[in-house]
């Protein structure tokens, strides 16, 4: 069983030191589920799909111990928690530490600082995430409120992918052949994939409700490589907060929520609905040109029926509206509506007016080569690949932050990867005939209190495709987007530097550019990638070295003495 103990700083003192330390044991297991009339061992934390919740408040200190008690290696990633000097709690493999091997444990320790609201925490070695993942909620400081009416319940919403084979074997077979991944056989909610698949309608997410109550509903994307579209039936939502952050409500009918992302939308219900089911559902975004699961997942919202009530009539049900799978025109509309809520009682980050370091990236995919006396099953008999500025980043046998800590960078990476792309193209035109991307572990280095600005350009080579970005270490600003090519003398005019939100995963667009600014102020090394599983094996990822500070405080510690052996 998971362990939660608190304890409580003395009530003596200031109301800022109202802090707990909260401790959990996360054991990693293999168990048989059944899905789909399928049964299979599954790799899980405490043999819970979805994992345990974690909850703590803004301020706790969290202690996890994890033990791995599967044949697999293993290391959890906390999705969206700064780790402010606490780097070596990150949890990617290779990049802040060395996986747990098998009988093995560590402890992760960090702080919660200035964050409040819905994360989530995920295995991050290989594709260990399409089970090894749960919600991750922070709370308000005691005595501290939402900056709207408490809701009368929170309820997790995680959508998932689910496999009937082992997704390990899934990876493993495509990065050998050089072909695209099986695709998975359904979408879940909370693990379950509800009634429109074949032989899974005893595995549906049913959320029970009150008439005239206001629901939070804390919506996590954990599925491997779908941006989805999720709707409820005859209802509207209200969008509160986006990646532990509270935005400007807005209201909408259909949220778009990519892999890494989270949303927590307020749900009113209605007066009460006799005999009636709302489906709400979930499909994917897809623009590319490869297969995908275009399949819907569904769960059912039922008002709970007054005590007077027969509930034995039939039900009607009712279905959402959702956007056509390749609607790059609402998912345009819906990401610009994201505004921060610009306050300072409840926002402590602020946009960088002015940028020390301007970086331009092209994102996208490509090819490598087939080995020597090898068939692969590519384009064009090369193998898939993707890459930032056609760098596919391969990852060390040795944790990089280890590497770097220690000064020990020799034969593990460079600190030359290229600031713009080395041959520029038309990049959402005709593709070059020339898709071949080059391989390496190179990294950038940056000063600490270095203000950045990263302009990412999606690139038509092999399909123009969204790709949601995810920034390790820091929450950045979305200051601008847009179709087509990046123009840096006419596009910079259009930023909102005024209340741009404040994400830590965003979709470059299809056929287009997202530009982001964060502050450098977290030693350490960090880890941006693509959220598409299958792109970060295929090389969508590269790392930042921020240097410390002069100060004590604006160092990174020594490693603890658990820390992983490679």
């Amino acid at each position: 069983m998971w362990l939660l103990v608190g304890l409580l700083v003395s009530s003596m003192l200031p109301e800022v030191a109202f802090c707990m330390t909260r401790y959990y044991t996360f054991n990693i297991v293999q168990h048989n589920v059944t899905r789909l009339c399928h049964t299979k061992g599954l790799i899980s934390v405490n043999g819970k799909f979805p994992g345990p919740t974690l909850v703590a408040r803004e301020g706790d200190r969290v202690i996890v111990k994890v033990v791995n008690n599967v044949k697999n290696n293993i290391t959890i990633h906390w999705h969206g928690v700064r780790q402010l000097r606490s780097g070596w709690a990150d949890g990617p493999a290779y990049v802040t530490q060395c996986p747990i091997q098998t009988g093995q444990n560590y402890t992760y320790n960090f702080t919660i600082t200035g964050q409040k609201g819905t994360l989530f925490w995920h295995a991050h070695i290989s594709w260990m995430r399409a089970t090894v993942y749960g919600p991750m909620i922070i709370l308000p400081r005691r005595n501290e409120s939402y900056p709207f009416r408490k809701p009368h319940k929170e309820v997790p919403i995680v959508f998932g992918e689910w496999w009937n084979a082992d997704p390990e074997a899934v990876i493993s077979q495509a990065l050998q052949t050089g072909a695209s991944p099986n695709i998975s056989d359904a979408y879940t909610i909370n693990g379950l994939p509800g009634p429109l698949y074949n032989c899974s309608s005893k595995d549906t997410f049913k959320l029970k409700v009150k008439p005239g109550k206001t629901y939070m509903l804390r919506l996590i994307n954990a599925a491997m490589n779908d941006e989805l579209f999720f709707s409820i039936a005859n209802h509207s939502l209200i969008i509160v907060e986006a990646d532990a952050v509270y935005v400007k409500p807005f209201v909408t009918n259909v949220v778009l929520i990519t892999p890494g992302q989270t949303t927590n939308v307020l749900l009113k219900t209605k007066p009460y609905y006799p005999n009636a089911t709302f489906l709400m559902a979930a499909r994917p975004y897809f623009t590319g040109q490869g297969t995908f699961d275009n399949s819907t997942v569904a769960g059912f919202l039922e008002y709970e029926h007054p005590s007077d009530h027969s509930s034995n009539e039939k039900k009607m049900v009712f279905k959402p509206s959702l956007p056509p799978i390749n609607s790059t025109s609402f998912v345009a509309n819906f990401t610009k509506k994201f505004r921060s809520l610009n306050s300072p009682k409840y926002t402590s980050a602020t946009v960088p007016k002015t940028v020390d370091k301007q970086f331009f990236f092209t994102v996208g995919l490509g090819t490598s080569p087939c080995p020597e006396n090898t068939t692969c099953q590519g384009p064009n008999g090369t193998k898939f690949a993707a890459s930032v500025n056609n760098v596919s980043f391969a990852l060390p046998t040795t944790a990089l932050l280890q590497a770097y800590f220690f000064k020990n960078s020799n034969g593990v990476y460079t600190t030359d990867f290229p600031s713009n792309p080395t041959n520029p193209f038309n990049y959402t035109g005709t593709p070059p005939n020339k898709t071949h991307v080059s391989n390496g572990t190179r990294l950038i280095v940056l000063p600490f209190n270095t203000s950045v600005e990263v302009v990412m350009q999606d690139t038509s080579i092999l399909g123009a495709e969204s790709h949601p970005l995810h920034l390790h270490g820091f929450n950045f600003f979305v200051v601008g987007e847009g179709s087509g090519n990046y123009n840096p003398k006419k596009d910079p005019a259009s930023f909102n530097l005024l209340d741009p939100v404040e994400r830590n995963t965003f979709g470059v667009p299809s056929g287009g550019w997202v530009a982001i600014r964060f502050l450098a102020d977290n030693p350490g090394v960090w880890f941006m990638h693509c959220h598409f599983d299958v792109h970060t094996s295929w090389g969508l990822r590269m790392a930042w070295i921020v240097l410390d500070g002069l100060l004590a405080s604006q160092k990174l510690p020594p490693p603890p003495s658990d820390l992983p052996k490679c």
